[in-house]
């Protein structure tokens, strides 16, 4: 076979070779321990918390090491593509703090010399590798047709052997140049198949940076490397992308594990240096007593949309997910409580083997925590970009009110132990609506919530008298002792325990006056620390609801 011939004759037009796209593409002038890594999603579907997670993982590895972080958009799959699904990609990369030093911005524009950084923008690059393989009498034409291929399948079922085209089965694996000319003069459409070496038993043994030492078969199947339309598999086009554009470490998902001979394979006969490859263990859910895989089909919070419609903190959700890369990732964080989580260097060699558990109320701790910490403007900020997708009414109301909105949520943050209230912004609201007076209006038509063992002649006495003694200028401890006092004198114990060793001596305690006030101002029994919600109020407001006729 001439195969110099055949690769003219399958592939007239390609005049560039690999060293021309060798040169083109040089090796990046970085120290020497730096990565070079990628997060290639396929914009077939939107994103995903195992994509974020692996990206993640990428991201903080180069960066940490003063390497390359790329995006990669591996867009061969045209029919299956989902309109979107790039910007989806780029927009949750940043919204988590994903940031990407090359790649695809969106569906138009990208950045870097390595590109381009989409495939369907680097067809000429893969048919030009796919020339040179040819060449080498490295790949071939194949000619069969998707009837000719499930018919072999049925065959090597029924003789319960391994099914594809291997071997025997490869019909045109050794087809003659004149073979090969009768179909093309027939227009008879065609792949291009790697010519895999023939069986012998061997095994790939690669060391996993997670895994360890992983041993599989050599792949013996003839792969697609060229579609019919010219368009490369994801196989073939991943692995010339890895070489071209330096990459030193794969993350990916261990799904890809029983692609990896193949991958191998196809980094040795384009005669290239393989990446480090680190398959990251599928993240788990305890379902019942038993752990399984997060599903698409049952569990929301494996889609990003989950997080931003739910309202986490983008970066409350990376700390989670930092949490979950390494488990020594706490005891740092105990230690280093006002630094961003990035700055904490991860290692794939602390990766859990058996896969990260998915635990929501840790979320959500981790959360908590992360909000507490946020000054009173940057909760202003982040919940009404929320509110603007998911609530208008109430960003149109911090919008209208601003300064008022950052004094309420000033309340209780510049105490040594700030509240934790909210967990996400979809909880802020209960917390905060009623410091707005037509949301507190609202409220008060469905019905008070005074205590039920005070009669409302004795909560519109408590509120007038009240009314006498408030005093805004008061600080919180005057303001307290003035409170303590007033109830003391309307007949109120000190406290539970004086209340209970004699109850009929009294009207009730003093939590009963501070909850009648706090009723009075919120509607609500439970409230941030009454004395800064009332200085957040302001001293018209509270006269105003104080003096109300609580029928």
């Amino acid at each position: 076979m001439d195969y110099l011939k055949l690769a003219d004759l399958l592939l007239p037009n390609v005049k560039e070779t690999p060293e021309y796209y060798r040169t083109l593409y040089p090796k990046r002038n970085l120290k020497p321990n730096a990565m070079i890594t990628r997060y290639a999603p396929s914009p077939t579907g939107f994103q995903h918390l195992g994509g974020v997670f692996a990206a993640l993982i990428s991201e903080r590895l180069a960066h940490q090491s003063e390497g390359i972080f790329y995006l990669r958009v591996e867009d061969t799959d045209k029919k299956r593509e989902v309109v979107g699904a790039i910007e989806d990609s780029t927009n949750t990369l940043r919204d988590f703090g994903i940031n990407f030093d090359e790649g695809v911005i969106d569906s138009n524009n990208e950045k870097g010399a390595y590109g381009p950084y989409k495939q369907s923008d680097r067809i000429n690059i893969y048919h030009a590798f796919v020339k040179s393989l040819i060449k080498k009498g490295l790949a071939y034409p194949c000619f069969c047709t998707e009837e000719d291929l499930d018919k072999t399948r049925t065959i090597q079922q029924e003789l319960k052997i391994n099914t594809g085209y291997h071997g025997k089965w490869a019909v045109h694996r050794n087809s003659t140049m004149d073979e090969i000319n009768s179909e093309l003069t027939k227009g008879t459409p065609y792949v291009i198949r790697l010519r895999a070496p023939e069986a012998s038993g061997k095994r790939v043994v690669c060391n996993d940076l997670i895994k360890g030492t992983i041993s599989m078969p050599e792949n013996d199947q003839d792969i697609v490397i060229l579609k019919t339309n010219g368009i490369p598999t994801y196989h073939f086009a991943h692995a010339i992308d890895d070489y071209l554009m330096g990459t030193t470490h794969v993350i990916r998902g261990e799904e890809w594990l029983s692609s990896l001979p193949i991958h191998l394979q196809l980094f040795e006969m384009l005669g290239f240096t393989p990446p480090h490859y680190a398959h990251i263990p599928t993240i788990m859910k305890m379902d019942g007593a038993s752990k399984r895989k997060l599903s698409k089909r049952k569990d929301p919070e494996i889609s990003m949309n989950f997080y931003k419609s739910e309202g986490y903190p983008f970066v409350s959700v990376a700390e989670y997910l930092v949490n979950l890369i390494n488990s020594d990732f706490q005891e740092w964080r105990d230690t280093h409580v006002n630094i961003p989580c990035t700055s904490f260097n991860i290692t794939l060699e602390n990766m859990s083997k058996s896969g990260a558990l998915f635990d929501i109320l840790k979320l959500n701790d981790i959360s908590k925590n992360v909000i507490a910490t946020m000054n009173a403007a940057t909760v202003y900020e982040l919940y009404l970009n929320w509110a603007k997708d998911y609530d208008v009414k109430m960003s149109n109301l911090l919008i209208e009110n601003e300064e008022y909105a950052k004094k309420i949520f000033n309340i209780e943050r510049e105490n040594d132990k700030p509240r934790k209230d909210f967990v996400k912004w979809l909880d802020v609201k209960e917390h905060i609506e009623y410091f707005f007076d037509d949301l507190y209006k609202d409220s008060l038509t469905k019905g008070y919530n005074f205590p039920d063992h005070i009669p409302m002649d004795e909560v519109r006495s408590v509120l007038s008298s009240y009314i006498g003694v408030y005093d805004y200028s008061h600080d919180n401890d005057t303001w307290f002792a003035t409170l303590k006092e007033l109830a003391l004198n309307l007949g109120y114990a000190k406290n539970a325990k004086t209340y209970k060793k004699n109850p009929e001596l009294f009207k009730g305690q003093l939590s009963d006056v501070a909850t009648i006030v706090r009723v009075a101002l919120s509607n609500k029994t439970q409230t941030q620390d009454l004395h800064e919600v009332m200085q957040a109020m302001g001293e018209k407001r509270v006269i105003e609801r104080l003096s109300q006729d609580f029928k």
